[in-house]
Formats: C-alpha cells, structure tokens, sequence
C-alpha cells in the first residue's frame, strides 16, 4: 500500500467532517437564526465533539468565513464557465443570475456569511475575484477595451455591492426579475460605453 493510498481515507474523513459542520452551520443560519450558532451547537448538529470542530476552525467566524468563502468560490467557478465557453448565450445576463442566486440561504445568511468573510479574510475576498477577472480578460483579446484598472474595479464591484445594498434593505420591496434586468442594463451600458471610449480613443 503506497503512502498516498494510505492517506485517502484520513483526507476523506477530514472533507466529510468539514462538510458536515458547514452544513450545521448553514441549517441552523436558516432554521434557527445567528443568535442560536454556538459552536456547540454546530458541533451536535454535526455530529461531532466540540474537540473535533476546534481541529478543523478556530472559533464561529472562521465556520462562518469558510462557508461563505465555499459559496463565493462555487459563484466564480460558474462564472468562469460562462465566460470561457462561447457557446453560452447571453453570457452577461447568466453572469449577473450566478451572482444573484448562487448563494444558498436567505437575505440574513448570505449577509451573515459575507459580514464573515470580510473579517477573516479582508480585502483578500474581493482582490481574488479581482484577478480571477483580470485573468478572464487576459484570455480574451475582444475585452481588451476594458483597459483601466479603474474600470475592472466597477466591473468586479458593481453588481456585488448592489446585490448587498438590495439584501440589506428589504423595505424596498424590489423584485428579483426587475433588478435582474436592471443590472444587466448596467452592465451592458457600461461595457458598451467603454468599447466606445476605446474606439474613440487616439492611436499611439
């Protein structure tokens, strides 16, 4: 038996383990509120002694950070796809609904989980969807019109920052198709602006 084989399963017991106090996280977010997420809540909803939950995170925050830090990963994984696959139609408009309604959980939880994630990891939580677009517009010579930093930062931004505003405020009432159909406006308006900007800029 080779060292990596005996390996496997200890890291497939550590990955179930981990799966599961994110998943008591997430149920009790949902079913119970934040007020009720304890780690030793988590850790008997998961199954697992407190012991076991402090070898894996460090304190509620950091249970908190990693689930949200998984969801925003699973978003930019979606995105990804959409961009580098020219068969997709409409790629904007998909990209926005990845964005709306790939985070699991209600209004509360997803800005729970994105209040988490700014603690623990800072700044580092946009600037990595920040490259993963710079990377995205590297690998593709047709966006080379968005050529300002400033320009990536509101297209990375923009729609993020609204989805939060529109989370955080719910007495708007606002509707999810209509501001679906906003924010593609917005960015399609803004993309188009800037190849306009560029074209019209003079040849060096």
């Amino acid at each position: 038996m080779t060292e990596k084989t005996r390996r496997n399963p200890k890291q497939a017991r550590a990955q179930a383990t981990v799966d599961a106090i994110l998943e008591a996280t997430l149920h009790i977010l949902e079913t119970e509120g934040l007020s009720k997420l304890t780690t030793n809540h988590i850790a008997e909803r998961a199954g697992v002694s407190i012991g076991t939950l402090y070898q894996y995170f460090s304190d509620r925050d950091a249970i908190l950070a990693s689930l949200g830090k998984r969801q925003s990963d699973g978003i930019g994984e979606r995105i990804h796809e959409i961009m580098h696959d020219p068969s997709e139609p409409d790629g904007i408009r998909k990209v926005v609904r990845a964005l709306m309604h790939g985070v699991q959980g209600s209004a509360e939880t997803r800005i729970v989980l994105s209040d988490a994630l700014f603690r623990v990891h800072g700044e580092a939580a946009i600037i990595d969807h920040s490259k993963a677009f710079s990377d995205i517009m590297q690998s593709h010579p047709e966006l080379s019109f968005i050529n300002r930093p400033e320009s990536a930062f509101i297209l990375t931004h923009a729609v993020v920052c609204l989805l939060r505003a529109a989370i955080a405020e719910p007495g708007l009432g606002l509707q999810s198709a209509s501001l679906e159909d906003e924010l593609v406006l917005l960015m399609e308006s803004y993309l188009m602006a800037l190849a306009v900007r560029a074209q019209n800029q003079p040849k060096e």
